[in-house]
């Protein structure tokens, strides 16, 4: 019988057990794992935020860079981890996990070399998207999921939205453009400044530093105002429509299994094999390959 290490069919225990523990919060030990990683990504984001104060940061500096290092060690090593418990380093390391995971890290390092680059250490906080794991949340996972997919499958309606916004943006600022520069007010100057005043006023914001002085003017800006209200339902309704179409087509549960193979989870209670790539989720049970075998 060969050895588990050197068979592309099995994963050897040792790598199965820390991947289980580090990818997935099915057992103790993994939700364990997890618990002790969100509080450190919670404490160096702290950290990152009291540094940033400048009274704060005069009297706890040198700690305050330990407790950085600290940390972003911590970090290195448990990524390193993650890529010696998966059977394909490359898929985790550009996965959007894999990914996030190794930005948290790399602006300890840039920061030897680019002074304030440390600053972007607090993308750590999108690490905290694993808190869905650790507390059984995984339901919030598929509707996660689903949430995707709705805006995956409506991109066209919102890009015709869009497209339609910037046309009615580009001709009312022309318009407003020739109405106020021929009345001498300077604040129209030129397109891209109208523009501006375009956006500002559909979206109702209303900061007040480009306004009409001309009736017509004031006109357009009240049109503007009415269309940015009664547009900004529509891409909530489009939004609305794709989510209820995928809650009725994905009714289902998932769990935090964590596929050794390809790095990705969200497959259901019962599954033996990734829907994605077909690998055995359970590397140390052989017993199917053993019936194969047979």
């Amino acid at each position: 019988m060969s050895d588990a290490n050197n068979n592309p069919t099995t994963f050897a225990p040792w790598r199965a057990r820390l991947h289980e523990i580090i990818f997935e919060a099915d057992d103790r030990k993994g939700r364990l794992f997890d618990t002790v990683l969100i509080v450190a990504i919670l404490a160096s984001v702290v950290v990152i935020i009291l540094d940033s104060v400048q009274s704060i940061r005069e009297g706890y500096h040198t700690l305050f860079i330990a407790l950085e290092w600290f940390f972003t060690v911590l970090f290195t090593v448990e990524y390193v981890l993650r890529l010696v418990c998966v059977r394909k380093p490359l898929r985790y390391v550009f996965s959007f996990y894999g990914i996030v995971d190794l930005l948290s890290i790399l602006p300890s390092y840039i920061g030897l070399f680019v002074p304030g680059a440390q600053n972007l250490m607090v993308i750590r906080m999108l690490r905290l998207l694993r808190i869905f794991r650790v507390f059984k949340l995984v339901r919030f996972l598929g509707e996660a999921d689903a949430l995707r997919r709705a805006f995956y499958a409506s991109r066209h309606k919102i890009a015709v939205f869009l497209t339609t916004v910037l046309i009615i943006i580009t001709i009312m600022a022309a318009a407003m453009h020739v109405i106020e520069t021929r009345a001498g007010n300077d604040k129209f100057s030129s397109l891209p400044e109208a523009m501006y005043w375009a956006v500002v006023t559909m979206t109702t914001v209303g900061y007040g530093d480009i306004t009409p002085i001309t009736v017509m003017g004031k006109f357009l800006s009240a049109t503007m105002m009415l269309i940015g209200y009664s547009m900004i339902i529509v891409p909530a309704g489009i939004l609305s429509g794709e989510i209820a179409a995928e809650s009725q087509r994905h009714a289902r549960r998932s769990t935090t299994q964590h596929c050794t193979n390809c790095s990705r989870d969200g497959h259901e209670f019962d599954a033996i094999y990734c829907k994605f790539c077909g690998e055995h989720l359970n590397p140390q049970d052989t017993s199917d390959h053993h019936l194969d075998e047979s």
